[in-house]
Formats: structure tokens, sequence, C-alpha cells
């Protein structure tokens, strides 16, 4: 057979090749409602061309996903979104990205095998959303941060306040961001990576 040029599938870009530095990786899952900011988190931050599987919303989704707060939205992730980022010359996270709405809810057991941690993106417009998704990854003893998404129509709450709403434990970091802007995404992977660290710090021998 002959096979031109047109015909080969190309390879992976140059600019997404792992660093040859690397010697750890490390799975994140970002996990939330629907309508969130997940896919935009990954998107902001990740370093290569990242992976979605977002598929036109129709109406046969009417009067089965809660899109409250969400209306103009057109497109929802059905499989994961996936991305990845350099922490730092040695260390690589590889983001997976879940589906919002609760039908696709099934595909999280996959997605949660093994990771080391979470970031729960919170919506206050639909803070109730965010109570099933913290408890399945309690449920699970996933551990995770929890980042309040700045949308503009959103409502401002005291991190305090959304504390307690949430019923978050002191220890766990809770914190804004804009999922939109990669420097504000990175930040709440780093709080994630810190505290991971902390957790494994308090757990080794005396």
């Amino acid at each position: 057979m002959d096979y031109r040029s047109s015909d080969t599938v190309p390879g992976p870009r140059t600019e997404d090749h792992l660093p040859h530095t690397a010697q750890a990786a490390v799975k994140i899952v970002i996990v939330g409602g629907f309508g969130v900011g997940k896919t935009t988190m990954v998107g902001s931050v990740s370093e290569i061309r990242p992976l979605t599987t977002e598929e036109t919303m129709t109406q046969a989704g009417i009067g089965v996903d809660d899109n409250y707060g969400s209306d103009s939205k057109t497109a929802t992730t059905v499989a994961m979104d996936f991305g990845r980022i350099s922490i730092t010359e040695q260390l690589v996270l590889y983001l997976f990205g879940t589906p919002g709405q609760e039908r696709f809810w099934f595909l999280w057991n996959g997605l949660f095998e093994g990771a080391l941690g979470a970031v729960v993106l919170v919506d206050t417009r639909r803070l109730e959303v965010s109570f099933d998704v913290i408890g399945r990854l309690e449920e699970r003893g996933v551990p995770f941060v929890v980042a309040v998404n700045s949308f503009p129509d959103a409502p401002r709450h005291a991190m305090a306040e959304l504390r307690a709403a949430l019923d978050l434990p002191d220890e766990i970091p809770i914190m804004e961001c804009d999922a939109r802007r990669r420097a504000s995404s990175r930040d709440v992977l780093m709080t994630l990576m810190r505290f991971l660290h902390s957790l494994t710090a308090n757990r080794a021998p005396v």
C-alpha cells in the first residue's frame, strides 16, 4: 500500500512531550457540579493542548440535568477533560476533569482510581450541588481542597461562612479562584500539593 504523507497519523506536538527532567507524576482530579468551571480550569492551566469530551447539549437533557445558573452553557463534558502541568522540573501533575452532570457520575469511579488528591470547584449560585461531590470524596478517602470559582453574577460570601455551609473541617483549605486565569488555577493546584505534603508529613513515623 502506498502511504503518502497526507495519510500519516501525526504524533504528539514537540511542546506536548513530557519534559526529560520529570521524575514523578501525580494524578489529580478536578470535580464539581455542572457548569462550575472544570473544563475551563483544565484548559487554562494545562501546558499541553487539553483533551476535552464536550458534547452539545440537547433537549433530551431538559428535566434531567440541572443547569440552573448556567443557562447560557451549550456544551457539557460527557467523559473527562485531561491536561498536564509541570509544578517543578521534576514533578508533573496529570489533571482529570470529571463530568458534572449527575447522570455521568458513574464515570467517576475510573477517574478516581490512583488519584492522589482532588480540587472541588464550587459555584456559590448552586452551593447545594457541592454537598454530594464532597460526600463522594470523603467516602473514598480522597484528600481535597475547595476552590470557589468567581462568577461575575455569583453572590460573595466570607470564606468562614462558606466553610460552615459546606461543613468543612478546619484543616481542609478553601480559597477563591478564577478558573479562567492560569495563575489563579495554578495557585489552587499548589495549595492542594502543599496540603497533600502536610498530610504525608503528619503520617510520618516519629
